[in-house]
């Protein structure tokens, strides 16, 4: 999905629960989707089950107690407050968790690396990675369940871009019937560009969750299987995983999500889109749905609509609490314009800085374009982002940089590539790339 999209980690595991798009072009005739299939989930609200979660949260903070030694109350406030981000967004929440889950790793004796690994996820999703290496870390001395710690000290090496460390953390705890391992296998093999072995582990690993019935872990592997199948063409699939995860839980953002892209990405129909989009943001909190739409309005031509949404989202996401879980949002929108090209290159900087990995690289070399300077980003470019991602994203910006310098025989091969990601990144890009 959308270039902005591939930036946001994939493997974000619910504390609570877990250890934790045919290529074709935009004008694709042939329509996969159905209304009637999904027009009922638009109108299932997240109110029920806030109200549920906000009750008990309510119950257990009744229990804990400025001087309170209880971990147990902690550790339920704390994974209640995480379910109230997971299901609206709202960062407070996430805070919330994390500030229990110190005080309970700060006061256990016994199970103390539970809390420590959950602290760590709490960081990993607000991208705030070396922290959590640090939690992890301490985690994985205390001892208690090593398979556990490993398992969450290779996704923090996984972010971090420490690629080695990573696999042999992975091959340490390789069992084929263990879900967990093959989430973080099919990881290893995305990061790889084996895309054919990444579904495959996926698979195996739905087949796990289904065979557990464990409503959690089948609706995270079935949205990241929708999105790996939309990454492989087979668009159906992706939909009916996308269905499948709806079916489960009718307030699921990102299946509805992951159909609006579908529909205006393959199916060319942006108003459909936008009015399922519309309908999530009534139950969610998250920003970078203005930063989506904004995308759709570009397509259809509406230059004014399109400039509100992205001052929108900039204004929201530096306006609140987020920290840099999206900082590389605002590489993008910032190096898109000369006058903030110079605000790009810092935040880039600092998410090489926090993630040096060739994404991240991939953000400064683009920030660096963005001012014009093209051959220093086509230096970063050489250095740490050409062989070593296999993103289109990553491609796309190369291609740009190639372009702007000339060479056209770097060019022709990769935009050849490029030509065939238009589902994944969108038709405004693609006409991008037809233009290269």
């Amino acid at each position: 999905m959308k270039t902005y999209q591939l930036y946001h980690t994939r493997y974000l595991i619910a504390l609570s629960t877990l250890l934790f798009l045919a290529s074709c072009h935009s004008h694709k005739e042939e329509t996969i989707t159905n209304q009637n299939d999904y027009n009922a989930y638009l109108t299932s609200s997240n109110n029920t089950k806030l109200t549920e979660l906000n009750d008990q949260v309510v119950f257990w903070n009744s229990r804990i107690k400025k001087d309170s030694s209880q971990i147990i109350d902690l550790s339920k406030s704390a994974g209640t407050y995480t379910a109230l981000f997971n299901q609206n967004a709202d960062i407070e929440m996430l805070k919330k968790a994390e500030q229990n889950l110190h005080k309970a790793a700060q006061k256990a004796a016994i199970g103390k690396d539970n809390y420590l690994r959950a602290l760590a996820q709490t960081y990993i999703t607000q991208h705030r990675f070396k922290e959590a290496k640090t939690m992890i870390d301490s985690a994985a001395k205390v001892g208690g369940e090593i398979s556990a710690s490993n398992f969450v000290l290779f996704d923090v090496a996984m972010e971090l871009g420490n690629y080695k460390e990573a696999k042999t953390l992975l091959d340490k705890e390789a069992d084929f019937s263990n879900y967990n391992y093959l989430i973080r296998l099919a990881k290893w093999e995305d990061y790889s560009g084996n895309l054919d072995a990444t579904i495959q582990h996926m698979e195996n690993a739905m087949h796990i969750a289904e065979r557990s019935n464990v409503a959690d872990l089948k609706i995270w592997v079935y949205t990241n299987l929708a999105d790996y199948y939309g990454h492989a063409g087979r668009i159906k699939d992706s939909y009916n995983h996308y269905l499948k995860t709806l079916s489960l839980d009718p307030s699921n953002a990102y299946a509805k999500k992951g159909i609006a892209w579908i529909i205006y990405s393959y199916e060319n129909n942006p108003q459909e889109a936008l009015r399922i989009i519309e309908a999530i943001e009534k139950d969610t909190k998250s920003p970078d749905y203005a930063l989506l739409k904004s995308e759709i309005y570009e397509f259809m031509g509406d230059n004014k609509t399109t400039e509100n949404l992205k001052k929108q989202f900039t204004n929201s996401v530096t306006a609140i609490n987020y920290g840099d879980m999206y900082g590389a949002y605002l590489v993008e929108l910032y190096a898109s314009q000369p006058e903030t090209a110079d605000r790009a290159i810092t935040l880039a900087k600092k998410e090489v800085s926090n993630r040096p990995t060739p994404m991240s690289y991939d953000l400064l070399a683009h920030a660096h374009y963005g001012k014009g300077e093209y051959k220093q980003a086509l230096k970063i470019a050489q250095d740490h982002v050409i062989g070593k991602t296999y993103e289109p994203a990553a491609q796309f910006h190369t291609a740009q940089i190639y372009k702007a310098l000339g060479m056209q025989k770097d060019l022709t091969p990769i935009k050849e590539e490029l030509l065939e990601t238009s589902y994944e990144l969108g038709p405004v890009t693609y006409s991008e790339i037809k233009n290269l």
